[in-house]
């Protein structure tokens, strides 16, 4: 009820100047047609053959533009249709009112806020509906280096079970981090600098920076 509601508030004004200013120019159609020679229900037929080309044109370009038939600058049936249609509903129109230039305005301006309604409703009925956002594509952690060895009885100690001695795995990659500390700053690496790069303790990265040194 409330989208209804809605919907009428929004496109019930465009309907009723649609529907009056349909009557008008329908009502200047039939009366040019009737002092032509098309008397009787001929005279209303014409009227309603105009007025509903207007329309069913209006239409047929909505549908082309949803199609995709529609291209910028050619020239389509439906425009040209249109065209016509327009021509003939101003042309007659025209031809009710008084030769004045107020006669020609006020005779002209049921068939083109006719014209303007049919545009708005078009217009319209082709906005675009809002899509909904694409999620954001959620990205795992890529896992850290492993830096002791298995046989390391503590990663955290980062000794060989078996002497005590530090494990050669590690002392080989605190040694390609130095290196790599050294060609990039032109400095040797601080105990600090190695202990957060390998995320070990202060007491096993002074060991591996003496280990470096005396290597």
């Amino acid at each position: 009820m409330r989208r209804f509601a809605r919907w009428l508030l929004d496109t019930g004004p465009v309907l009723v100047l649609a529907a009056i200013a349909g009557a008008g120019s329908f009502t200047h159609i039939r009366d040019t047609a009737s002092q032509h020679g098309q008397t009787g229900w001929m005279s209303w037929a014409i009227a309603v053959c105009i007025d509903l080309t207007c329309v069913m044109a209006a239409r047929e370009r909505q549908r082309d533009k949803k199609t995709g038939k529609a291209r910028p600058g050619r020239l389509t049936w439906p425009v040209l249709v249109l065209t016509g249609g327009i021509v003939l509903s101003l042309a007659a129109n025209l031809a009710q009112a008084d030769p004045t230039v107020w006669g020609w305005i006020t005779a002209a301006t049921p068939a083109a806020a006719f014209l303007i309604a049919i545009s708005m409703l078009e217009r319209r009925s082709t906005r675009p509906e809002p899509s909904a956002p694409e999620p954001s594509p959620v990205l795992a952690p890529s896992p850290a280096p492993e830096l002791v060895p298995h046989n390391v009885q503590d990663e955290d100690d980062g000794r060989d079970e078996r002497d005590g001695e530090l494990a050669p795995a590690l002392v080989d990659y605190a040694r390609r981090v130095a290196d790599e500390h050294h060609a990039k700053h032109g400095k040797p690496i601080t105990r600090d600098a190695l202990r957060a790069h390998l995320g070990v303790s202060n007491q096993l990265a002074s060991d591996l920076l003496r280990t470096l040194r005396t290597a």
